[in-house]
C-alpha cells in the first residue's frame, strides 16, 4: 500500500471529470487500498480518486471512529434525492477551510464494491453528505464551488498565501 499525494484546490486537475471503471481488477483493488490508506493518514472520512489525480470513478468513505468500516463506491450514481439540509463541510483538497453547503438530506446510490459486486444503498445524515461531496469530486466540482464567488475568491487568496508562506 502507498500514501498518495492529494491535490489541493485550485489545482485544475480537480476539475477533470472521472471516467467509469471498465473492470474492477487488481489495479482498481490496489487503488482502493492506497486511497483508504491515504484517507486514514490525512486524516479524513472520504476520498475520491480525482483528489489523488486518478480520473476514474472510485470513492472510499469511512465514518467509523475506529476506522474499520471502509465503504467503497465504484461507478456510483445517485438515483434518488430527498429533502434539503445544510452541513458544514471540509475537504482534504481544501485544507483548513470549512463552510456550510446545501445538500440533499437523503440519497439512494447504486454502485459497485471493491469486488465488483453491484449494490444499492439508501443513505442519510453524514453518509449522505459524504456521498454527495465525493461524487461532486468525480464530476470535477470541489465543495467550495457551491459557495458564492466572493467566498471562493477569498478561499483561493487564503490558500495561495498559505502556500507562499510554506515555501
Amino acid at each position: 500500500m502507498a500514501i498518495l499525494d492529494i491535490l489541493h484546490y485550485p489545482d485544475e486537475r480537480l476539475h477533470k471529470i472521472a471516467q467509469p471503471v471498465e473492470a474492477v481488477d487488481e489495479r482498481i483493488q490496489q487503488l482502493v487500498k492506497d486511497m483508504a490508506e491515504t484517507m486514514y493518514d490525512a486524516p479524513g472520512i472520504g476520498l475520491a480518486a480525482t483528489q489523488v489525480n486518478v480520473h476514474e470513478q472510485v470513492v472510499v468513505i469511512d465514518l467509523s471512529e475506529d476506522k474499520n468500516q471502509l465503504q467503497v463506491f465504484i461507478n456510483a450514481k445517485i438515483t434518488e434525492r430527498d429533502g434539503d439540509t445544510v452541513y458544514e463541510e471540509g475537504c482534504l483538497s481544501v485544507p483548513g477551510i470549512f463552510d456550510k453547503v446545501h445538500r440533499s438530506e437523503t440519497v439512494t446510490v447504486e454502485a459497485l464494491n471493491e469486488k465488483g459486486e453491484a449494490f444499492t444503498l439508501h443513505a442519510d445524515g453524514l453518509l449522505a453528505i459524504c456521498i454527495q461531496h465525493e461524487l461532486d469530486h468525480l464530476n470535477g466540482k470541489v465543495f467550495v464551488e457551491h459557495l458564492s464567488r466572493m467566498k471562493q475568491d477569498r478561499i483561493k487568496t487564503k490558500l495561495k498565501k498559505r502556500e507562499k508562506e510554506a515555501s
